[in-house]
């Protein structure tokens, strides 16, 4: 028996994929000439799939920033943070990330999903408690599986559900809830405000990431929690440099009394070679970018509106609100692997998202919206949705799908 014979059935999945016509790990871009269009397959695509929401990856300010890092301090660290991998930039970004989001203590990990497992796996131990939504990341899961905590999940977006969980949690040990700012399949929001009521009616610790939200959501683009008025309620809020920011990275921010001893706590932060001076010196002014410039959030969420509203009238089943992340659901994956072709061919590239990596099994064509896009390129997309979509029998024509 091999050592990988456990792996079997994840064997037979993944040939069915291919023999269904498509592999959503094998897309391999061979150029990328702008934040909305790339050239895949030798033909050049619309990208309506990045997370790129903010559309700074080519910022000349951001370029030109990593380049003169890269030129001044060479091309990566070579060590973690506590070893010799806290350069003065990396200082720098926690104190600006720290004043972002108003409260005293900021780390920076190197990835956003290292951002979860070094928290989580850091914040509560054996006798405490985790409540985490059903949908939550695989981060989320990785992390709360390395804090030896007591696990419960809740239903999806579920205030009752959470509040009946908490309702049977032992008076013993601190009990943490962890929830999604916009939950990266579906695009739908936390009910923040309820799940804030809860945490202070239990006594409870509350962790939002807003990988997907800040820049986003709230008047200065810090995330749900700012735009649901609850973030005094917030003890942790995680998030990722990949998204709005551009670029690679995670952190976390608090007011937590001894946060920084998670510097001395979580293993993920401990032994993992921290950013490189560029991606840190990229970060830096993008975040600067996010605040000097709101214009980028509004064109971002007009651009989600849009787009939402034309798939929802063409009849397609899209999420239940207009937030960067649409998705098309479909009924199965073999339809949805098809659709994903056709959409290739017609130059336009998404995310191609299927069980057991998406919610409830569902099948899903996952487009994430940027402000680079223009109208033209987002009209471009419906009408190739449309025309696909109806050939194959997903919807059925409907004038007008595009609004004016």
């Amino acid at each position: 028996m091999s050592l990988l014979s456990h792996l079997a059935p994840l064997r037979e999945a993944y040939d069915r994929l291919i023999q269904a016509g498509g592999d959503p790990f094998d897309v391999r871009f061979d150029a990328i000439a702008s934040p909305t269009e790339g050239v895949l397959r030798g033909r050049r695509v619309l990208l309506l799939g990045t997370n790129n929401y903010l559309g700074l990856t080519f910022d000349p300010s951001c370029i030109a920033a990593a380049t003169q890092a890269l030129e001044q301090r060479g091309t990566g660290t070579t060590g973690s943070r506590i070893a010799n991998g806290t350069y003065g930039g990396h200082r720098a970004l926690e104190d600006r990330l720290a004043r972002f989001y108003g409260r005293r203590s900021a780390m920076v990990f190197t990835t956003g999903y290292q951002a979860n497992l070094g928290v989580l796996s850091s914040l509560v131990g054996p006798g405490d408690h985790m409540v985490i939504d059903a949908d939550s990341h695989a981060s989320i899961y990785d992390g709360v599986k390395l804090s030896r905590a007591t696990v419960t999940r809740f239903r999806h977006n579920d205030p009752d559900d959470l509040a009946r969980r908490l309702s049977r949690m032992p008076p013993t040990g601190n009990t943490l809830i962890v929830v999604e700012g916009i939950y990266s399949m579906l695009g739908d929001t936390a009910p923040l405000a309820e799940i804030a009521a809860l945490k202070r009616r239990y006594g409870a610790y509350l962790l939002v990431d807003e990988a997907h939200s800040m820049g986003v959501l709230g008047e200065t683009g810090r995330g749900l929690a700012e735009y649901a008025g609850v973030e005094a309620d917030v003890d942790f809020v995680v998030g990722t440099f990949s998204k709005s920011l551009g670029a690679v990275g995670g952190f976390c921010v608090s007011n937590m009394p001894d946060f920084d001893l998670l510097r001395l706590a979580s293993r993920p932060y401990m032994f993992t070679a921290s950013l490189p001076p560029a991606v840190i010196a990229s970060v830096t002014v993008a975040l600067d970018r996010l605040q000097r410039d709101p214009g980028l959030r509004r064109l971002l969420l007009d651009n989600a509106r849009h787009l939402h509203g034309a798939l929802s009238r063409a009849g397609f089943v899209v999420g239940p609100e207009p937030t960067p992340i649409i998705s098309i659901q479909l009924p199965s994956p073999e339809l949805a692997i098809a659709f994903w072709n056709r959409l290739i061919e017609a130059g336009i590239y998404i995310n191609l998202a299927l069980p057991p990596a998406t919610p409830r099994g569902l099948a899903l064509l996952r487009s994430s919206v940027s402000a680079a896009h223009t109208r033209e390129q987002l009209d471009r997309a419906v009408s190739a949705a449309v025309s696909i979509g109806a050939e194959l029998g997903v919807i059925t024509p409907r004038r007008r799908a595009v609004s004016e």
